[in-house]
């Protein structure tokens, strides 16, 4: 028997309205380890998008390398195994990872191809031991594959028949996820011996999945990108996955994202967070089961509604002045507007006058009237940014974009996500 913990989207480093969250993930991690004890865990799988940018601050990256550090000394013969996201650098986090090794931590950032243009797979088999040292599973670790990954160095790939693949599949983004998901199973299953298990963990977008669509980045576009789960033939005993925030299984038992340990954003608030138990019996899965993460720091939406009933919620709410005030909880407020309200702020504010409570987003909601100039008033945060580009695209050429215009959008929007990510941590580096 051999038990795994998976878990995924830590997100280390996320700033939430501004406000960073060292405490809630350092809380998080303290449970983590506390739970890998209990449960006298084999292994710990991490399914990407361990930062939440791709140069994340020192403090995030000292959270990371000191419960890797802590895991160790209380639990020597744990193996951990990280493999970037599409959040993540995939050179920073196999930077340390031949110091890692010492420590029994396996982090896998990038796929590299060898000279005949096959994917190099033994390099992400991670072999997993029981208490004994003897191997008893093989973790199928692949990271987050970048479009270059896969539509660059694929060219020299090689179809399943062993023939010169085509181009139009060598250029096409899910034929070469398909592709390096293939290729890396069937090492797996010729490197494995009888009794031994196979684990995938990959960071992906699965047909069927449900997306947390305020939170989530697209990663090439949206629900385009998806892969199948038919992809995880029945020889792969569980597949653990990260990138989507909703825990969930897809299609199988054993086919699971862990979700994220925390919500990301205040759609989240309702999502059953966790980790997910898996135990393995020679080749097979005997039982997955989620194990619920207590959340460190309380989240509250309140409304939409009137603003009479908006402040009596304000008013009920519990209060903990005894907290320190980086546990208070996060409030978002949604206001349902029936005519200007130009003292708004102030009179929410009033209402958690000595509340332990941090107010971090007022939404006003306006009146839809038909025929008035204010019915073509967006919340431009709320709709989003490939939302606003749909309906700046329609009103402007009398259709919806199509598919190749959403894609060229989320491609770009993208590049310029990573682009603002690593401009923010150079200015951050900087004395």
């Amino acid at each position: 028997m051999l038990t795994l913990i998976h878990t995924a989207d830590w997100h280390l480093g996320q700033t939430f309205h501004g406000q960073e969250r060292h405490a809630e993930h350092r809380a998080f991690l303290a449970w983590l380890l506390d739970t890998l004890a209990a449960r006298q865990a084999d292994a710990l799988l991490v399914a990407g998008d361990i930062f939440d940018v791709v140069n994340p601050s020192l403090a995030a990256q000292e959270l990371l390398y000191d419960f890797i550090v802590s895991a160790h000394e209380r639990l020597p013969r744990l193996d951990i195994v990280l493999i970037a996201g599409n959040h993540d650098s995939g050179n920073r986090i196999e930077l340390p990872a031949p110091l890692m090794r010492r420590l029994r931590t396996h982090a896998l950032g990038r796929v590299s191809w060898l000279d005949d243009g096959r994917l190099d797979a033994e390099r992400l088999l991670v072999p997993l031991t029981d208490a004994a040292g003897e191997t008893r599973a093989w973790c199928l670790a692949l990271p987050f594959l970048r479009p270059a990954e896969v539509t660059g160095a694929a060219l020299a790939s090689r179809d399943d028949d062993g023939g010169p693949g085509d181009a139009a599949d060598a250029n096409d983004y899910v034929a070469g996820i398909t592709r390096v998901h293939r290729q890396l199973i069937a090492a797996a299953e010729a490197r494995r011996e009888p009794g031994q298990a196979l684990v995938a963990m990959s960071h992906a977008h699965l047909h069927g999945a449900a997306v947390s669509e305020a939170s989530e980045r697209p990663i090439v576009i949206g629900g385009e990108e998806s892969i199948s789960a038919a992809l995880f033939p029945p020889t792969i005993a569980y597949v653990a996955l990260g990138h989507l925030h909703r825990a969930q299984q897809v299609g199988e038992a054993r086919i699971r994202y862990s979700g994220s340990p925390l919500p990301l954003d205040f759609s989240e608030v309702a999502y059953p967070h966790q980790v997910v138990e898996v135990t393995l019996d020679g080749e097979s899965l005997a039982e997955a089961t989620a194990i619920p993460v207590p959340r460190p720091v309380a989240m509250h939406r309140i409304g939409p509604g009137p603003i009479e009933s908006v402040l009596a919620e304000l008013e009920a709410l519990e209060n903990d002045p005894a907290l320190p005030k980086e546990h208070w909880p996060w409030l978002e407020v949604r206001v349902a507007l029936e005519a200007p309200l130009p003292d708004l702020r102030a009179r929410v504010e009033a209402a958690l006058k000595d509340k332990a409570v941090r107010l971090l987003r007022l939404e006003r909601r306006l009146p839809t009237v038909e025929g008035d100039a204010t019915a073509a008033r967006v919340d431009l945060e709320s709709l989003g940014p490939r939302r606003l580009f749909e309906r700046t695209w329609e009103a402007r050429w009398g259709e919806p974009p199509g598919d190749d215009v959403l894609a060229d959008f989320d491609r770009l929007r993208q590049e310029v996500l990573d682009a603002d990510d690593s401009e923010a941590s150079g200015r951050e580096a900087r004395p």
